[in-house]
């Protein structure tokens, strides 16, 4: 279909209409920037999971999965510096009382202007002298620019004090970093090494919008490797190339995959790259690589007290590592697969006759193939070969409605194969394969369709 006519309006309506993803809360009105992943969703979501695990931990020698849990001590984000900095320079509309982050407000005015590297008191002379309005009411009138910590903060025990302060983790992190010692220990691990973990983290963003792109509840995919200095620049570039790898394996194309280096570097980075994809609303990132030097194990040894340095079995060497960090973001690659996969394609124009279809790879597609009686007389039979797909796939079982509009629903939500179960299946004990992509059909013995999509199905 024509770029332009792919819309986010569309994206959302198939995803709440399909059970791919609803509005979080719905029936009490919902819950801004919170999301529920439905039937479909969930099972593509973890499907994408799994890729990045066979990716990043099953094939990758030296690499170990850690499953940290989101409360920690609030120690650690002291010494990660989450603390005192991971806040947005907010400021108040005074005449409709909109609050707005001022970054936003510049890089939307004049995308050229590159708030990221200006300080607070510059972008308040920048929206001062540039007369910028409020998005919301036209306005000019804004109160001063505030830090607004975007940690969720939350109290353990029953008194709420300061003492018994703890926070949602931001960032999956530094859950393998407290954990490096004893990951290494237990695995007996060899620098390099790497950690990775799949799991939720938490912002108390202000700023939502363009469906799950940017939510306060997410997950992340994260890679550290743990690493000598001086093999850590090209471990930073390696990465940079695996992770594009995996994005264009999972179906996302080259010419919609963009590399973006950061020009101004966070505390803790000796470079930092993003990878962008082109959504429906333009280039956003869906994964960050940043050469982390030695800073955060350097941070957890000064903080706590105990050694983080690693001794390097052939020199006797004690050195701290350095670390270069790899991060998905899983909602942010399930959005981009699902925008890269909607297509509209027309059949028969001077009928109308439009086919709505997602190209997902079938590796994460939600259902591996539907079983399709030709007839409800035949279900029994039909029913026996769901259930031995189902031993092996997620299986759909569809027997409502003519054969050609069951074909439109699975495409539509991206089955990658429908069987259809005839009356000569009776007899000559064989079923026809459709493939959703190119439509095309063959007919194979029920016996040799486990490998056949098996062979269809592995990334």
């Amino acid at each position: 279909m024509d770029p332009s006519q792919k819309t986010m309006e569309k994206i959302v309506a198939l995803c709440k209409n399909r059970g791919f993803i609803f509005p979080g809360s719905e029936i009490y009105g919902g819950l801004a920037n919170t999301w529920d992943y439905g039937p479909l969703g969930a099972r593509l979501k973890n499907n994408v999971k799994d890729t990045w695990r066979k990716r990043f931990i099953q094939e990758r020698k030296n690499s170990f999965e850690v499953d940290a849990d989101i409360l920690m001590h609030p120690r650690v984000w002291e010494a990660s510096g989450h603390v005192a900095s991971f806040s947005d320079p907010l400021l108040d509309c005074k005449e409709c009382k909109m609050r707005h982050r001022a970054d936003n407000l510049i890089d939307n005015f004049d995308p050229e202007a590159h708030a990221d590297g200006m300080t607070k008191e510059e972008m308040f002379q920048y929206i001062k002298d540039h007369h910028i309005p409020c998005p919301n009411c036209g306005k000019h009138n804004f109160t001063d620019i505030r830090e607004f910590n975007l940690m969720f903060q939350t109290y353990r025990g029953v008194t709420n004090d300061s003492k018994s302060v703890i926070y949602l983790r931001p960032e999956n992190a530094q859950g393998e970093y407290v954990n490096f010692l004893s990951v290494q220990r237990t695995m007996r691990a060899k620098l390099p090494f790497s950690i990775g973990q799949i799991g939720k983290a938490f912002r108390n963003e202000i700023t939502p919008g363009n469906f799950t792109f940017r939510t306060i509840e997410f997950e992340q995919m994260e890679f550290q490797t743990f690493c000598k200095e001086g093999s850590d620049e090209e471990l930073y570039d390696y990465f940079k190339a695996y992770g594009k790898q995996y994005f264009e394996d999972l179906g996302l194309p080259a010419d919609h995959l963009r590399f973006h280096d950061h020009e101004k570097l966070a505390h803790y980075a000796k470079a930092a790259c993003d990878i962008e994809f082109l959504f429906p609303f333009g280039w956003g990132e869906i994964n960050g690589t940043h050469n982390r030097t030695n800073f955060d194990l350097s941070r957890h040894q000064e903080y706590s007290g105990q050694k983080q340095d690693y001794l390097d079995p052939e020199t006797n060497e004690r050195y701290i590592p350095f670390i270069v960090e790899s991060t998905y973001g899983l909602d942010r690659t399930v959005l981009a697969l699902l925008c890269e996969a909607y297509d509209e394609e027309v059949l028969d124009a001077e009928k109308n006759d439009i086919r709505v279809v997602l190209h997902l790879n079938p590796a994460v597609a939600p259902y591996k193939a539907a079983v399709l009686p030709l007839s409800k007389k035949l279900g029994e039979k039909a029913q026996e070969v769901h259930t031995l797909l189902s031993k092996h796939f997620m299986t759909d079982y569809d027997e409502t409605g003519s054969i050609g509009k069951r074909y439109r629903r699975e495409d539509e939500i991206g089955t990658p194969f429908c069987i259809t179960y005839d009356f000569d299946s009776e007899t000559d004990g064989c079923v026809t394969v459709r493939e959703r992509d190119s439509m095309e059909q063959v007919r194979l013995p029920i016996d040799q369709l486990v490998s056949y999509l098996q062979e269809k199905v592995i990334f």
